[in-house]
């Protein structure tokens, strides 16, 4: 896979192979990345079963968990929809499967914790992004840095130090995923030594700008103009 941004490749970051064994040993990359997104999930869910009653979270908490919850469930419902169209290629197609299903659990998580509290889903219009396998790559790319540098905008701002443990262990999950989605791409992993945060006004506002929250669902989503959000 071609390197189009940043200096350091994968190949002279694994310089004595160590990374590739170690992806072999477990039968694919895929398969590894997938074994960390779910062992992620799982921890997500331990940190926050105890305070599933509702109340629980702080005012200030459970606005940032609605915010968390509304990306997740754009972000699930996007590889949800991905999989079921059926546009990828065989050779991807195990991609949105195992995204979806980390997402999945993440929306499952945070509504367990919120409880009655928790905003609904929103119907979605991803304007035929879901129906090309390149227009879904590129969506997949910006959906994961975006949703890394979100969280990461909320860690100081998160009251409780168990919520705080369970954002942190989405946050690195959303940082694989992103990872992941930049190689297939083409794109470095990770270009930079540090990432910036997003506060969350701007992160609205991109989500906003993308028209990918409908007033209700259509009937299908294939585009009807340039899909937008595919930087």
């Amino acid at each position: 896979m071609p390197d189009t941004t940043g200096d350091l490749t994968l190949g002279e970051l694994d310089r004595d192979g160590a990374l590739r064994e170690a992806l072999d040993a477990v039968g694919s990359r895929g398969a590894f990345l997938n074994k960390a997104f779910v062992g992620g999930a799982a921890l997500l869910a331990t940190l926050v079963a105890p305070r599933r009653a509702e109340g629980a979270t702080t005012p200030s908490d459970a606005a940032i968990l609605n915010f968390a919850l509304t990306l997740e469930y754009l972000q699930s419902a996007f590889y949800t929809e991905v999989e079921r169209a059926g546009a990828i290629g065989i050779e991807l197609a195990r991609v949105p499967r195992q995204l979806g299903s980390v997402e999945r659990a993440h929306v499952i998580a945070l509504k367990n914790v919120l409880g009655r509290n928790a905003v609904k889903r929103p119907s979605f219009n991803f304007r035929g992004t879901t129906e090309d396998q390149e227009q879904f790559l590129k969506t997949a790319v910006a959906f994961e840095d975006l949703g890394a540098a979100a969280y990461k905008g909320q860690a100081t701002r998160v009251d409780s130090p168990a919520l705080l443990a369970a954002a942190v262990a989405i946050h690195s999950v959303e940082a694989r995923h992103a990872a992941w989605m930049r190689y297939l791409s083409g794109f470095t992993p990770a270009a930079r030594a540090f990432d910036e945060p997003k506060r969350e006004g701007e992160v609205r506002q991109i989500v906003a700008s993308t028209r990918f929250i409908a007033s209700r669902a259509p009937k299908t989503t294939k585009r009807r103009r340039a899909p937008g959000y595919t930087g």
